[in-house]
């Protein structure tokens, strides 16, 4: 089995805050506790980092704080006193300190083999960490990996909803020898290595790991005679082409899950999924904000004095906008349930249209003439700062 690479890490000398050792808020609940520390023994097991030191020792860390979390009264006590509850004589008020007073902490295997049904150190029996890292069972069955496709789609796509093909590679099962590995008319044999326990193990210091069997991945058997299509693996790689339904109202960094569509199973093994991640791409008239879109539309000043009604885009067609007299630029106007749908099927969202008085840059000489009486007639020609702000500014003056 080919191992990762070890994982790095570093420590400080002060003590870590057993929450944020597993990664978790204060008012975690116990399956979600136990989710996160399941998640951090299989980084930091030392199976998955040999010689690693530092593994080994966060290991310890995290097996100390999940020991003390999943615990009410000690979660208490830590909650109330932090460290403090477990240090000194009748550490935490009689309560049994890991690592201090009252029984001290034990094994970290121990609760490395509650959370994972039986693996871990000191020998132990298979279990689901084993699986973990081969893959599969004692019945060589293994899963098939879950993949990930990024796909880009445009903001009319994610606003009305669209189907879209898509190819790519995959593993899957070999037809010749159906998945199992062994060349039609084989069999399978005790794996010599393990001698069909599935299992191997293996001393680390004073502590003996059992690991699953690099020669079988576990299974406690090999084939006699490997696939010749699939050289033994049991999947050959295949281009793949599915067509995924993209519902209304999705955004960047939404998931769509397709069951089994990931890479095929080993020796009877369950596929993975599919997940694609989906990324909306900007847009050249609108912005998204949440449900909302927002756009700017410029106008003319004529438009903005007199009022009159425009018609402005949306991405379901075209909308008419009342532009009453007198408006002023950056004016914002509200279209409802022009905007985005919700994937929950509540209300849509709007459209906000801020409109821009444009100036004109040049002008015949008959639209200067009539401008210049304009400004005769309005005073403007004598006042061409607005009063309101005269009057605020004119002390500098």
């Amino acid at each position: 089995m080919t191992r990762a690479a070890p994982t790095k890490i570093h420590f400080t000398m002060a003590k870590e805050d057993f929450y944020e050792l597993l990664g978790v808020a204060k008012g975690v609940n116990a399956e979600d506790l136990k989710k996160a520390y399941r998640k951090k023994a299989v980084q930091y097991h030392p199976d998955k980092n040999p010689g690693n030191k530092e593994a080994e020792e966060m290991f310890k860390k995290i097996s100390h704080a999940y020991e003390v979390l999943q615990d009410a009264d000690k979660r208490a006590a830590y909650d109330r006193y932090g460290h403090a509850a477990f240090e000194g004589p009748g550490a935490g008020a009689g309560q049994r300190g890991p690592g201090g007073g009252g029984g001290g902490f034990h094994d970290p295997f121990d609760i490395f083999r509650e959370v994972f049904g039986g693996a871990g150190g000191g020998g132990g029996g298979g279990g689901i960490f084993d699986e973990m890292f081969s893959g599969g069972g004692r019945d060589g069955g293994r899963d098939g990996a879950d993949l990930r496709y990024d796909l880009e789609i445009t903001l009319e796509d994610a606003a009305r909803g669209v189907e879209k093909e898509i190819s790519f590679r995959k593993n899957v099962s070999c037809e010749r020898c159906e998945g199992s590995g062994a060349e039609p008319g084989s069999k399978r044999v005790t794996c010599p290595t393990c001698r069909g326990a599935g299992q191997i193990r293996r001393s680390g210091g004073i502590i003996t790991f059992t690991q699953a069997c690099p020669t079988c991945g576990g299974a406690g058997t090999k084939v006699e005679k490997a696939c010749t299509a699939c050289r033994g693996e049991g999947r050959v790689p295949k281009s793949t082409k599915i067509n995924v339904r993209i519902p209304p109202g999705v955004d960047s960094g939404a998931r769509l899950r397709s069951s089994g569509n990931g890479e095929a199973g080993l020796a009877g093994g369950a596929s993975g999924d599919l997940y694609i991640v989906l990324t909306v791409k900007d847009h050249e008239i609108f912005e998204r904000q949440g449900q909302d879109l927002f756009c700017e539309i410029p106008i003319k000043f004529t438009l903005a004095t007199l009022g009159g009604t425009i018609e402005v885009p949306t991405l379901f067609g075209k909308a008419s906008l009342k532009i009453p007299a007198s408006t002023q630029s950056a004016t914002t106007f509200r279209l409802r349930g022009k905007g985005m749908p919700s994937l929950r099927g509540g209300a849509q969202g709007d459209q906000l249209v801020r409109v821009h008085v444009e100036v004109p840059t040049s002008l015949t000489s008959e639209q200067r003439k009539i401008l210049e009486e304009f400004a005769k007639i309005s005073g403007d020609a004598d006042e061409p700062v607005a009063k309101s702000f005269f009057d605020k500014a004119k002390k500098f003056f």
